[in-house]
């Protein structure tokens, strides 16, 4: 009995085990299946977006295609009516030059027909104004005549001499007269054509003086320690001094002048630059191309600090503040700058003192005043660089960096370019004129100073109807007071005249010497 119970339970389990291996190997089949599908549908959808791809590239490329050819047919006609416009255009063109020139001929017949007849009025007018200047005249000399006649009735008297005498003396005065009328239009004649007259001036004073001017302030000369280092300077075929001009700008004049190499260039930074460059490769005695360009940037760069410690050390010693960064690099250019013989740094310091002493008496801004004659001349630190007087560059640069308008207004008007809006132009203008004028500041000895400012006075002195004569502005102007009740304006006119003739035949003067006769008369009372 419990033997056939083990065998049915056996067999109840074998059932039971086959049962749930089926069930399981069905499991396993469906997954399978269900993958496998899952894996075939995925290609398929892979394929069919590979399928739709193809065909959009292949649709795009079409498009692209047709794209390309529409334009390529697009630009052809484009470039065909361009061709046919710009044909179109050139004969327009042409034609419009054409009727141009026929109305610029015609312009030009009627305005020289007005010329004409502006000509011809103006010539009518003149003749007018001659006519009744013809009659005018000879009604004074007929009265000049009758009053000639009245005279000599009354000096009837006299001997011979002295009628002589006096008829003598009444027709030199009348020609002194006519000669100082004559005079006034001539000088009022020549103030039409002072342009032309002062190119030609200037073009003969160039021509006679300015060689000599242009070697003493465009060229440095470097001394040599022998005559050997001239080769070596020049270099194989010339490309040592070929070098050395290139990366200086200045050119370099090597001849059988001994033991010297001269330097001439306009920029006299540049100037400075290569002298001290060509210095440094002769004590070196290493000049080749590379150490050219070698020591010529570090002499640069040398001349560029110094310039920067020149403009900082000038406004130390001036005693201002908030000056810009690049204003302070001008100042410090004018180190290399002269003007007439004078360092144009060491002018523009002794200005911004004077300025700041009198305006220290005067009650005005001593820094303002200082700030002012400081800057008075920065535009000479670009005018090399750049059209334009250094008075309105100076402004120009001044006014970039928001100088104040006082500051603007002296710089403008110390050559009396502009009027002066302010006191402290006032000042600079004098500040400039006292730098510039005492004795030593341009090259001149103070012997030869004082005896052209005496014999200047002295000349002016001679003269009879002078009262007091004075030399001021180093010699540059004469102010001459003359005696109201002894002689006339006209006379005053030949007075100024003659007395400048006579300084161009006895003085010698750099420049010119202006003139002034003064002739006024004073009424002075007092209530009391």
């Amino acid at each position: 009995m419990h033997i056939f119970f083990t065998i049915k339970v056996n067999f109840i389990t074998l059932l039971i085990g086959m049962l749930v291996a089926l069930l399981v190997g069905y499991l396993i089949g469906y997954f399978l299946r269900k993958m496998f599908t899952e894996y075939q549908i995925k290609e398929a959808e892979e394929a069919r977006k590979k399928i739709l791809r193809d065909a959009e590239d292949e649709a795009r490329t079409r498009l692209k295609t047709t794209d390309i050819e529409a334009k390529e047919k697009h630009i052809a006609a484009k470039s065909l009516l361009e061709k046919e416009m710009k044909s179109k255009r050139d004969e327009l063109r042409e034609q419009e030059l054409k009727l141009q020139k026929k109305e610029d001929d015609i312009r030009r017949e009627v305005e020289n027909t007005r010329d004409r007849e502006r000509e011809l009025e103006k010539n009518k007018k003149e003749m007018a104004v001659l006519g009744e200047k013809a009659e005018a005249e000879k009604v004074r000399y007929q009265e000049l005549v009758r009053e000639e006649v009245q005279k000599l009735e009354v000096i009837s008297s006299f001997t011979a001499e002295q009628a002589k005498e006096e008829i003598k003396k009444k027709i030199l005065d009348e020609a002194k007269m006519d000669a100082a009328r004559e005079v006034k239009k001539i000088e009022e004649k020549a103030k039409s054509q002072a342009e032309d007259e002062a190119r030609r001036l200037i073009t003969m004073a160039v021509q006679r003086i300015a060689s000599d001017h242009v070697a003493e302030s465009t060229v440095s000369v470097v001394e040599l320690p022998s005559d050997d280092i001239k080769g070596r300077i020049i270099g194989r075929e010339g490309r040592n001094i070929r070098a050395l001009e290139q990366c200086t700008g200045i050119d370099l004049i090597i001849d059988d002048t001994p033991g010297a190499v001269v330097l001439s260039g306009f920029d006299s930074i540049r100037r400075e630059v290569a002298r001290r460059a060509l210095e440094k490769l002769t004590q070196d005695g290493r000049i080749h191309p590379g150490r050219i360009e070698e020591v010529v940037n570090k002499c640069k760069k040398e001349i560029t600090q110094q310039i920067k410690e020149a403009g900082e050390q000038a406004v130390l010693e001036v005693g201002i503040d908030n000056v810009h960064p690049d204003m302070v690099r001008l100042l410090g250019r004018l180190k290399y700058r002269t003007s007439y013989t004078q360092n144009v740094l060491d002018h523009v310091k002794e200005v911004a003192w004077v300025c700041g002493h009198i305006a220290a008496e005067i009650g005005l801004d001593v820094q303002l005043a200082k700030r002012a004659g400081l800057l008075h001349d920065i535009g000479k630190a670009i005018d090399h660089q750049t059209d334009g007087t250094h008075t309105q560059l100076g402004v120009e640069v001044a006014k970039r960096y928001n100088e104040h308008k006082y500051v603007l207004n002296a710089i403008a008007a110390h050559h009396e370019d502009v009027e002066p809006e302010s006191m402290y132009a006032v000042l600079v203008a004098a500040g400039d004129t006292i730098s510039a004028s005492r004795p030593g500041a341009r090259r001149e000895m103070l012997e030869t100073y004082v005896k052209r400012m005496t014999k200047l006075e002295e000349i002016g002195d001679s003269y009879k109807g002078v009262e007091k004569t004075y030399a001021i502005q180093a010699g540059r102007e004469m102010r001459i007071i003359v005696v109201p009740d002894g002689i006339t304006d006209e006379e005053s006119s030949l007075l100024a005249r003659d007395i400048a003739k006579r300084i161009e035949k006895e003085v010698t003067y750099p420049g010119e010497i202006k003139i002034t006769v003064v002739r006024e008369r004073r009424f002075t009372e007092f209530a009391r």
